[in-house]
Parts: C-alpha cells; structure tokens; sequence
C-alpha cells in the first residue's frame, strides 16, 4: 500500500511539474505576443478604400496611430497609386520631386516604423488635388494603450490631411493573457 502511495505522490508531482512547465510556456508565449496586439492594421478608408471623393482627414481622425501599426491602401490598380512624398509635395501635390517611395500593387501595406509623420498621394492627374492625400503623425505606443500623438500637419485649404485616436483593445487583450497567466501560475 505504502509503496503504491510513493508513485502516486511521484506521479503527482511529476504531473504538477508538467503543468506547470506548460502554463510558464504559455505565460512566456503571451509576453512574445504583445508587440502583436499593439500593433494595429488600418485600411486606409476603410471599407471605401483609398479612392477619390474620400475626406481622409475625418478617416483619420479616428484613429490615434503608433509605431508598428500598419496602413493598408486598398484600390484598383489601373485607377490609383500611392506615393509616400514630403509634406511640401503632400501640400502641393507636385510629385516632380519629393517623392520617398512609390506603391501601385492596389493592396499596398506600409508599416509605419517611426515615431514621425507620413505622407501619401495619388499621383493619377486631378486625384491629388481633389483631396486624395493622406497625412499620418505616428507617435510611439504608450503603456495606456493610447499613445500620445504629435500634432499632425494642418491640411492645405483644400483637400484633406490627418491625424489620430486609436481604440485600446490590445491593452484589454493584454491585461485578460496577463491576468490569466498569473492565476495559472499562482495554482502551481
């Protein structure tokens, strides 16, 4: 009896060893995934995608953007293009020079890697000046999910521009993985 007492005791503290060891690695796999729920992905537009008769300036101000979020130009190929340009040819709309980088696949992803502002055009003639323009200011994330934004550039008289508010939901997810691992490991 003694003896079958011994390996269930060993089987058991084999077997809290094993779950335990499997809630750290899910603990640990939570902490990789962070950086992915704050990065966001916004369609530029979005169900409209990026088209003419669009006002972007109030697209954008529904959205606060951060480092690592990802813009996404949805269009038809042979209509539109993008181009990434300096604020002085976003304000003109003069793409002779300015241009940083050009995008024309009609499902273009550009991450926006730094805390700065971005600027974007359709070169398509009259596009551009009919307010198919985009203006982002890119702050760094912050810990409250918010992201303080740096002033985006005012919009010429006509046509539109950008800037941000972000909705929180990655700090929600975040605190939901956190708190649940935290109890996993506190049962071990």
């Amino acid at each position: 009896m003694l003896v079958s007492c011994g390996v269930a005791l060993r089987l058991s503290s084999r077997l809290r060893l094993l779950i335990c060891t499997e809630q750290f690695f899910f603990f640990f796999l939570c902490l990789l995934a962070r950086h992915h729920l704050e990065a966001a992905e916004y369609t530029v537009g979005d169900s409209d995608g990026w088209d003419t008769g669009i006002n972007y300036l109030l697209w954008s101000n529904k959205y606060n953007f951060t480092v690592g979020d990802v813009l996404v130009f949805k269009y038809v190929q042979v209509q539109h293009n993008v181009y990434q340009v300096t604020e002085e040819t976003y304000r003109s709309c003069d793409s002779s020079t300015g241009v940083t980088r050009t995008y024309n696949s009609g499902d273009d992803r550009v991450t926006l890697g730094e805390a700065t502002s971005y600027w974007f055009i359709c070169t398509i003639s009259g596009h551009c000046q009919a307010g198919m323009r985009l203006a982002v200011s890119v702050a760094n994330p912050s810990s409250d999910g918010g992201g303080a934004t740096a002033a985006a550039p005012s919009p010429p008289e006509q046509g539109n521009g950008a800037a941000g508010g972000r909705m929180g939901w990655w700090w929600k997810a975040w605190m939901l993985c956190l708190s649940l691992c935290l109890l996993t490991l506190l049962n071990c």
